[in-house]
Formats: structure tokens, C-alpha cells, sequence
């Protein structure tokens, strides 16, 4: 097949979206398809780079969402384009600019639309006119008119397809979790990254990966780390990421009075930030904003124990103590990381890892999506034939 996948984010920007579609994109090339990439410009794109099957439109950064970008022309090229590469089938991942484009270029050569629905809106309407423009009754609106006559809408996650049927999303909805390069996190090499980060041997890290956004509650993690730190006095906090409330989090890391055992390493490449999970004792997270959660998942791959916020999602990912837990309270949350941390042999069962590992592992995450495209071809085709029947 030749599938355009049309994105308001790609890389080299930082986000679960362009993780997902860098590995969907990986997964359908292995399976012998064409995949072309329709996506924004970028300041931070190297111009000097052949980048293959990828085509850029001029774009701007979004309103109050700065490091995100949308496309402000480029219809009628990627109209053009899309002919020229002879599509099957388009994949828009984005319910914006180049979401819209897509779909227009669909209708234009009369193949069919799917779209992966990743973004949980209601949890980031702060980021317009702070909170005050926009309401949950809009963002309805909005998706339930971009997901009009898809061929079908991809969900992460049961929470997502819970949102999307309260829309009133009428097209044919599936899970498919995204997956991971499995091998990429638990690869091993000659190299102590401990060591190389200036890290010691004697400390027990505590992971916080994620972009620093004040939907992903981070600040609910530095708040409970001085209990972590007394039953623990070796641990460290390690937030690995970097964004809008980096700053307020700094600022509370030095108020909660054991800052010198909270680390901020800024922005890291994704090719090496399987080092961080390997030097990890434990991943954790208190954001209840996730459709999926990828960083979950590659901590798991990395074999690191997870403690994270209960939700519909992660319940059913955690469902073994030997990959971690969910926590509602506070109180539980501390509790399940000092065990982890103080007690990490009395949860090592390799079976339910290698079932799980094989369930979000990027080549199955490829064979559903194919399977999807499959399915959303053979219904395009009936509603023409019908269409064409009732004419």
C-alpha cells in the first residue's frame, strides 16, 4: 500500500504523537508499504538534511502551545503530491491543520480516511486564553465534526473510545495501543550510564519521564518525595523532560527543602533516552491526563517496575505486580514506591512481562494497524458500490 500519514507534529519535536508515528512508520516499511509523511515546518528540522519521504508546510507555532505548530497553507501541494504518489489510503493523526488537509486530499482522490485519535482535549484547555475561550462542549463539536465520514478512527485506549462515543463519533472505532521497539529499550551495552551521568552506583532512581506540562501532575510527585526519601535515603528523583511548568517545578523541588535530591536533566535526544530507564530503579507518574501513556510502556520494556495513577487504562496495563501498580492516594503512592525500591527481588516473575511485552510490542502495534487499513478499504468499497447502487 502507499499510506500518506498527514501530522501537525513530527519529529524533531518531542511528544508521544511523533514517538507513535515514527514507530507506525518504522512497522508498516518492515511490512513492504510506502510511507509518506505530510507534516509542518520546524525551526529545529536540520534544512541540510534529506529527510525521505517526508513533505513539509509552512507552518506557525500554536497559540499559547508554542512548541507545537500548524500548518497555514499547502492544499493544493499536498493535493498534487498525493496523486503524484499514487495513495491508497490516508492516515490523518492530528484534528487540525494538515488533519483537515488530509482529509481533503482523501475526498479529493476518492481513497479512504482513517485517523488515530491521541489527545485527550478537556485536559488541555488551559493552554487557550487560560481556560476561559473554550469548553468541553466545544471540543464535542469539534471532534465529532472532524471524525464525520472517516473510514474509521484508531483509540489507544478504552478511555479514549469512551470520549469519542460521548461526542457522538459514528464512525467505526478500534483500539490499537501503540507500540515500542521492545528491543531498543532493553538493548545492553559495555557502557555503566550511571557512571557517565554522574550518577552512584549506591543511589535508588526514581524516574519521572514525561514532557513538564501541569496536566502531567509532576507536581504531585515532588510533593511526596521527602516521605519517599525518609523511608529511602538514598533515592533520587530523576525528571528527565522539559516544558511550560519546569520552572514552578524547579521552584517547588527547592521549597520541599530536598532539592539536592532532585535532578532536572532538561530535553533528552529520543534515541538515548533508553539509557535513562536502564539507570532507573523505578518509573513513576501521577498524571491522569494519558490516553495511553507510552512512556509506560518503554519503561516496562526497559524492565523497569511502574507506579503510576490508577485509570481505566493503566489497570489494565499494571495487571501484575512484577510490572508494577496503580495508586490512588497519596499515602498509597508512597507506599508502593518504597517497596519497590527496598524490596525489588520479591517481584521478579518473568512470565507476566513476556506476555506483556509481546502484547506492546511495535510489531504487533504495525500488524493491527495494517489489519485496520485492510478493514477500512473493503468498507469504502461497499459504501461506494452501494452509493453508486443507489444513484
Amino acid at each position: 500500500m502507499n499510506i500518506g500519514i498527514f501530522t501537525d507534529t513530527y519529529y524533531p519535536q518531542v511528544s508521544g504523537v511523533a514517538t507513535s508515528i515514527k514507530t507506525l512508520r518504522e512497522q508498516l516499511e518492515k511490512q513492504g508499504h510506502q510511507v509518506y509523511i505530510f507534516t509542518t515546518t520546524d525551526p529545529k528540522a536540520n534544512k541540510k538534511v534529506y529527510e525521505r519521504n517526508i513533505f513539509r508546510f509552512v507552518s506557525v507555532p500554536f497559540i499559547s502551545f508554542t512548541d507545537r505548530r500548524i500548518a497555514v497553507s499547502g492544499l493544493l501541494k499536498a493535493s498534487q503530491i498525493a496523486k503524484e504518489l499514487n495513495l491508497d489510503i490516508v492516515h490523518t493523526q492530528t484534528e487540525f491543520s494538515l488533519g483537515w488537509i488530509g482529509k481533503a486530499v482523501a475526498k479529493s482522490l476518492d481513497i479512504p480516511c482513517v485517523h488515530t485519535y491521541h489527545t485527550m482535549y478537556e485536559d488541555y484547555l488551559h493552554y487557550v486564553a487560560n481556560g476561559h475561550l473554550l469548553r468541553p462542549y466545544h471540543v464535542k463539536m469539534a471532534m465529532r465534526a472532524f471524525c464525520y465520514h472517516l473510514m474509521g478512527v484508531i483509540a489507544p485506549s478504552e478511555r479514549v473510545i469512551k470520549s469519542l462515543n460521548g461526542y457522538g463519533v459514528k464512525a467505526p472505532i478500534r483500539v490499537i495501543p501503540t507500540g515500542v521497539n521492545v528491543n531498543h529499550y532493553a538493548q545492553h551495552e559495555d557502557i555503566d550510564w550511571r557512571k557517565k551521568y554522574g550518577f552512584s552506583e549506591d543511589k535508588k532512581i526514581i524516574l519521572s519521564l514525561s514532557r513538564l506540562a501541569y496536566e502531567k501532575n509532576i507536581q504531585e510527585v515532588i510533593k511526596n518525595f521527602p516521605k519517599i526519601l525518609k523511608a529511602v535515603p538514598n533515592s533520587l528523583l530523576l525528571i528527565v523532560g522539559d516544558g511550560p511548568a519546569r520552572e514552578k517545578l524547579e521552584q517547588q523541588a527547592q521549597e520541599t527543602g530536598v532539592a539536592d535530591h532532585i535532578q532536572f536533566t532538561g530535553e533528552i535526544d529520543n534515541d538515548v533516552v533508553y539509557r535513562f530507564y536502564q539507570m532507573a530503579d523505578l518509573f513513576v507518574s501521577a498524571s491522569d491526563s494519558e490516553s495511553q501513556g507510552l512512556t509506560y510502556i518503554e519503561a516496562i520494556a526497559a524492565g523497569l517496575k511502574v507506579v503510576v495513577k490508577s485509570s481505566p487504562y493503566t489497570d489494565s496495563l499494571l495487571d501484575d505486580p512484577s510490572l508494577g501498580v496503580t495508586f490512588e492516594t497519596e499515602k498509597q503512592f508512597v507506599h508502593f514506591a518504597e517497596n519497590y525500591l527496598n524490596h525489588p527481588a520479591s517481584f521478579e516473575d518473568p512470565e507476566p512481562r513476556e506476555r506483556k511485552l509481546y502484547d506492546i510490542s511495535a510489531d504487533q502495534f504495525g500488524k493491527r494497524v495494517v489489519e485496520f487499513y485492510k478493514d477500512a478499504l473493503v468498507l469504502y468499497a461497499d459504501r461506494e458500490e452501494s452509493s453508486n447502487f443507489s444513484d
